[in-house]
């Protein structure tokens, strides 16, 4: 992690789910969200810039088995590397990963890493976008 770009941002925490819900149409109509987002790198550096979201997301319970029936992911120990502000919003797991989990929410300019707590019907996601 300490050759990733930095994470650049506001700081402030949102928790309206229609930005999530447009980039990512595998969320459903989610519960609740709880979320920051912001640019990655230099800031003063010219050229395209590259948009970041952070996001726990507490869903449909449906949709959460269903996202786990598609996609089989399989139980992780990796700890999401979201923001510090969103730490204490993570769930307590088992989380569940995969690259078809991921695939899901890889559309709208945007790749997530993804990961799925069943139980709680939530999912982390770690996305990068243009």
């Amino acid at each position: 992690m300490a050759d990733e770009p930095a994470k650049n941002g506001t700081g402030e925490v949102r928790t309206d789910l229609e930005p999530l819900t447009k980039r990512f149409s595998a969320l459903g109509a989610p519960v609740a969200a709880t979320w920051l987002s912001g640019t990655v790198g230099d800031e003063g550096v010219p050229g395209p810039t590259t948009y970041w979201i952070d996001a726990v997301v507490r869903l449909d319970p449906a949709v959460a088995q269903t996202l786990a029936d598609e996609t089989a992911p399989q139980e992780t120990t990796e700890v999401p590397a979201v923001v510090d502000d969103l730490r204490g919003d993570l769930p307590d797991g088992p989380l569940l990963a995969g690259d078809a989990l991921d695939a899901r929410f890889a559309e709208s300019g945007f790749v997530a890493t993804a990961y799925l707590d069943v139980d709680d019907a939530t999912v982390v996601l770690v996305s990068l976008g243009e």
